[in-house]
């Protein structure tokens, strides 16, 4: 029997923001061992962290090291109810030892946020990597399937051409096997162009083209235009706040790391100063803030989540 729909607004104390009227809600997957951090940023030294007293003790450890997790972002606007990415997922073959074969309650929260997978709208899919599109689909009897039967699935164009095309460790063809070919084989899938003013796909809802990391990639921007408000959910052109003071840090798996890094100083700049709540894919608590300039580079301003009850203001 499916679960109905339930009122985000009368849902479980779980962490949100407010853009205007739309609720925002973090939905927790998994932190990210700090290993991850090392890895991920390897030009993130203790040294640059420990030069900016912000990041600790929320974004970084005590050695320096940046922290990440996975979470996914939950809203509704306009009578649509949207989830922007979908981490890793359960139960999935990963060369990652940190991402194999996980068994979160990933679902179990996104429903104790008022979004039973049955109820998901629109699934916005800010690129097609790994931890990005992992509860796409779940196991029931051996096979893969949608795990939002409702949705449809967004992805910018360029992003499926160029992975179309790009040769494929036999990692990336799993994750592919596993993740998006069964939304692709349901027809859920939907490939969205998006030019470089971006792309509006839902009233209040536009894709903003942020290459570099991947071709493709896009951030989403949210917007209540009868209150003025904005947010920004970034995917993977910032994937963790050290980047703001530091926008030349890249990822180790930047597929164009001098994009990158333009698209990270084009997009920093364009928010510094303003009041556009800025959503980081993989931040740690608090997760979200607004970008300040900062001598040369940048800042964030953290904005604490606040929780969802069945009754608040």
């Amino acid at each position: 029997m499916k679960t109905p729909p339930t009122d985000p607004d009368a849902a479980t104390p779980l962490p949100r923001w407010t853009v205007g009227a739309i609720a925002v809600h973090r939905v927790d997957e998994v932190p990210l061992p700090p290993a991850t951090g090392a890895w991920l940023l390897p030009a993130a030294t203790p040294d640059l962290v420990a030069a900016q007293d912000w990041l600790r003790p929320d974004f970084a450890d005590p050695d320096g090291v940046p922290l990440l997790s996975s979470h996914s972002f939950a809203f509704t606007v306009g009578g649509l109810r949207v989830l922007v990415d979908t981490g890793i997922g359960n139960g999935k073959r990963r060369a990652n030892p940190a991402w194999n074969d996980l068994r979160t309650d990933y679902l179990e929260r996104l429903t104790a946020a008022g979004y039973p997978p049955e109820s998901v709208d629109l699934v916005i899919l800010t690129h097609l990597h790994t931890d990005h599109v992992g509860w796409n689909t779940r196991e029931e009897d051996g096979a893969w399937v949608p795990t939002f039967p409702r949705a449809r699935y967004l992805v910018s164009r360029t992003e499926r051409e160029f992975w179309a095309s790009h040769p494929m460790d036999a990692a990336r063809r799993q994750m592919f096997r596993d993740s998006v070919l069964p939304v692709e084989d349901a027809g859920l899938l939907d490939l969205v162009d998006v030019p470089a003013q971006g792309a509006d796909v839902a009233p209040g809802i536009r894709l903003v083209p942020t290459p570099g990391h991947t071709p493709g990639h896009v951030a989403v921007r949210i917007t209540d235009t009868d209150r003025g408000a904005t947010a920004l959910i970034t995917g993977d052109c910032v994937h963790h706040p050290v980047q703001l003071p530091y926008p030349q840090i890249g990822s180790c798996v930047d597929i164009d790391p001098a994009l990158s890094e333009a698209t990270r100083r084009t997009l920093l700049a364009s928010l510094a100063g303003g009041d556009v709540l800025l959503l980081g894919s993989h931040f740690p608590p608090p997760t979200a803030g607004t970008v300040v300039a900062d001598g040369p580079g940048h800042r964030l301003v953290p904005v604490p989540p606040r929780p969802l009850t069945a009754a608040h203001d």
